[in-house]
């Protein structure tokens, strides 16, 4: 498939990776854009814990399944969009291995928590 293909199937892997700094932010229906920072070990996990952030704050109102999250890594910077429908997919969807069970557990709990 090639080298730049295999960077893109690894940035998507939840397999354990070193925590990275992360920039997470949407458009909300007014044009306003939100941001959240976090450190996270894969993509779907920094958007897991920005959803969090954004539905605990009382100033924003509720995202949707098709709210698109822009995910944008800090060390080696890169950009990612990706929508909270295919993020709940893949949380639902099968697992690999223990480790990747537990943390789909986890990062299931942090989005039903802040609901």
């Amino acid at each position: 498939m090639g080298h730049k293909g295999e960077q893109k199937t690894n940035m998507l892997d939840s397999s354990a990776m070193p925590a990275r700094s992360c920039e997470v932010s949407y458009k909300d229906h007014r044009g306003i854009r939100h941001v959240a920072e976090v450190q996270a070990e894969s993509l779907y996990e920094a958007a897991c814990m920005a959803v969090k952030i954004f539905r605990e704050d009382p100033w924003l109102e509720r995202i949707g399944p098709a709210t698109v999250l822009d995910v944008e890594v800090r060390e080696p910077g890169t950009k990612h969009s990706i929508s909270l429908q295919q993020v709940e997919r893949w949380l639902a969807g099968t697992t690999r291995s223990p480790s990747e069970a537990t943390k789909k557990a986890r990062l299931k709990m942090m989005l039903v928590m802040g609901k």
